[in-house]
């Protein structure tokens, strides 16, 4: 699971950092156990001002409009983040490419990919300001805590999920124009909560690197990687709370469900009968509802209505399995300079994913049956590698993943003519466009 964040929306190759916790001891030592780490007792500097509001209190239910100075109190409980909608896929993705032509903004097509959302100029300038918030959100007063803890921020990103949340925040209206400061905190939250997940992550692994530069605990030791990422997100949980009570109780469940996520693959390691269904309730926790939480914040903070914002989480949770199921694709099928980790890394963790488990029911099974459920050898990764690409799994993956990407595509079907939703749509059709020219070369 050590995995280099490339340009999802923007290059070649599409690869997830999956969201990950320490959920197990290792034997090797981390360093002076201790070790403290002193946090600084300010909130991030950019103007955000604690919430006073109790819980259950008599404004508990009110809609949360926060604006940069003053928060007014209230919250409701989130609700489900699946909205089906009753208009074909067919009509919906010609409906799309209406709606992105109509804003200016190119979706993708068989032969021409969708822009990145880092081509729009209004997310730029988003981004911008999302840097500002990070760099921010971890400054204490100890020097040496805020080195670790910015560790991952000054090693870069593309920011997809602040992005998403900026996004979301403006489908109602026709242009993206300039984000709200609550949008851009709502997905930084949620970025720290993304980063924080990648410490734990690569102590779980063992990784050395990460985003082309030692990983936190390659340099400095698990104990202070584990703390670091603890850090990041309690700083997360911080942000939310400053935007009321229903966003600080939403990325709550959210840790919950990366965590939930993450014990469901770790109980499947090496499991040759792992379902499919086990497979996608893994991968929603763990990968999923961050882009589907950073969406729902978007809409919250923007106080778009309740459909609306429905609208724009079942987005962000169908682009999340999308995104995953590509990723799964591309280790069985990209090479190692291409993924920036050894090609086949789920296969040697014991992880089988998707087009694995779709493989097994193709011709061809029997043998991959017979390779898994134990440590495999570099011929047998790729031999395994190879009987996925030919039998039909990775085909049978994709149309999975097109599946997901046409159902976002449903839930933003509201919003046509919105710049915004022509954004995330197009991404969305990136997603496959990218995976799919990885695939054809080495098929």
């Amino acid at each position: 699971m050590d995995q280099t964040e490339e340009d999802v929306l923007g290059a070649d190759v599409v690869v997830v950092e999956q969201a990950c916790f320490f959920l197990r001891q290792h034997h090797h030592s981390a360093g002076p156990v201790g070790e403290s780490f002193e946090q600084g007792n300010s909130l991030p500097r950019w103007g955000i001002r604690p919430s006073s509001v109790t819980p259950g209190g008599p404004n508990a239910r009110r809609t949360w409009r926060p604006s940069p100075t003053t928060w007014r109190d209230g919250g409701e409980v989130p609700r489900s983040p699946l909205r089906r909608s009753p208009r074909p896929v067919r009509e919906v993705r010609r409906g799309a490419r209406r709606l992105g032509r109509r804003a200016g903004f190119p979706v993708a097509s068989a032969s021409v990919p969708a822009a990145p959302l880092h081509h729009n100029t209004s997310l730029l300038a988003a981004l911008t300001e999302v840097e500002d918030a990070l760099t921010s959100s971890v400054q204490t007063d100890d020097e040496f805590l805020t080195e670790v803890a910015s560790h991952l921020i000054v090693a870069g990103g593309k920011r997809v999920r602040p992005l998403f949340s900026v996004a979301a925040a403006a489908v109602e209206r026709p242009r993206i124009g300039d984000a709200s400061r609550e949008s851009v905190l709502g997905g930084v939250s949620v970025e720290l909560v993304h980063i924080g997940s990648l410490y734990h992550d690569d102590v779980m692994d063992e990784a050395v690197i990460r985003r082309t530069v030692d990983s936190v605990n390659a340099r400095w030791g698990n104990l202070r990687a584990i703390l670091a990422g603890d850090f990041l997100l309690a700083r997360a949980s911080e942000i939310a709370a400053s935007l009321g009570v229903e966003v600080a109780g939403l990325l709550a469940a959210t840790i919950a469900k990366l965590c939930e996520g993450q014990v469901r693959e770790l109980q499947s390691m090496f499991d040759v009968g792992r379902t499919e269904e086990a497979y996608l309730s893994s991968i929603s926790g763990k990968t999923a509802s961050l882009f589907a939480s950073a969406c729902r914040i978007g809409g919250i903070v923007a106080d778009l209505d309740r459909d609306a914002i429905d609208a724009v989480t079942e987005f962000g949770q169908r682009y999340g399995m999308a995104f995953q199921m590509v990723d799964d694709v591309l280790d069985l099928t990209a090479t190692e300079e291409q993924l920036g980790k050894p090609a086949g890394n789920d296969l040697v963790e014991g992880v089988y994913t998707l087009p694995v488990l779709r493989a097994l029911e193709l011709d061809g099974g029997e043998e991959l049956r017979d390779l898994l459920g134990q440590p495999l050898e570099p011929a047998q990764i790729d031999r395994v590698r190879a009987i996925a690409r030919v039998n039909g799994g990775i085909d049978a993956a994709l149309a999975e993943a097109r599946a997901q990407v046409d159902a976002a595509a449903v839930a933003l079907a509201p919003f046509e003519g919105s710049e915004a939703a022509a954004a995330l749509v197009g991404a969305a059709e990136h997603l496959l466009e990218s995976v799919r020219a990885i695939a054809s070369r080495h098929g």
